[in-house]
């Protein structure tokens, strides 16, 4: 959600890389998977010279060749994308397991980013409205399983590639917008809205008299 153009370009660059090599190989399973692993070592290298964290930058790096790994290994070249799939499903399966038990993923990712911390979830109508755009999440993932499943088993390997790229940051650009949407037509009128949940201490508003101003 929050990897901006950054995330947008690790996501869709190794997966056009696999679909360039394997074309220009004559659909070598070899020529796809080096396209792609080369291509993730040079991201991750750009994004270390950057100054990018290195965890997330080696787990990118990590995925690819984990990918590549299983295509390998099953000797199908959509199976380049098996990963991709089971992560979609798992992310689904979250989001909405996170909705069931009150606790929104949505809610915790943008508490986290308001340094809230858990103070949302004292207040029941911040919480409904998270568990509302949260569903937005969840849809997300379920179109994505819809549109790569039939492709996955259909072998579309350039198709497999498109459908990647189209449902990567156009589809979480919409949902960012959608949820929003859904969130702020989710709480009653007069809420003080996301940076303050209802129930949490009110900020405080401008300089405090002094105990000795008081008595005085």
């Amino acid at each position: 959600m929050l990897g901006g153009r950054r995330g947008a370009v690790d996501a869709t660059l190794p997966p056009v890389a696999f679909a360039v090599g394997w074309l220009a190989g004559g659909h070598s399973l070899w020529g796809g998977v080096g396209a792609a692993v080369a291509t993730g070592v040079l991201l991750a290298g750009w994004r270390l010279r950057r100054g990018d964290r290195p965890r997330s930058v080696l787990i990118g790096l990590l995925a690819v060749c984990v990918a590549a790994l299983i295509a390998l290994r099953t000797g199908r070249a959509t199976d380049f994308f098996l990963l991709q799939l089971l992560s979609n499903a798992a992310s689904a399966l979250a989001w909405a397991v996170s909705i069931v038990v009150r606790w929104p993923l949505l809610g915790v990712i943008v508490g986290a980013v308001l340094g809230q911390r858990g103070r949302w979830r004292r207040d029941p109508a911040l919480v409904r409205a998270y568990a509302r755009g949260s569903w937005v999440w969840a849809a997300t993932y379920v179109l994505r399983l819809a549109v790569f499943v039939p492709l996955w088993l259909g072998g579309q390997v350039v198709a497999l590639v498109v459908a990647r790229v189209a449902l990567t940051w156009p589809l979480v650009a919409t949902a960012l917008a959608v949820s929003w949407v859904v969130i702020q037509r989710s709480l009653p009128a007069g809420h003080p809205g996301l940076r303050h949940p209802a129930g949490s201490p009110p900020p405080p508003q401008g300089p405090q008299p002094s105990p000795q101003a008081e008595q005085r």
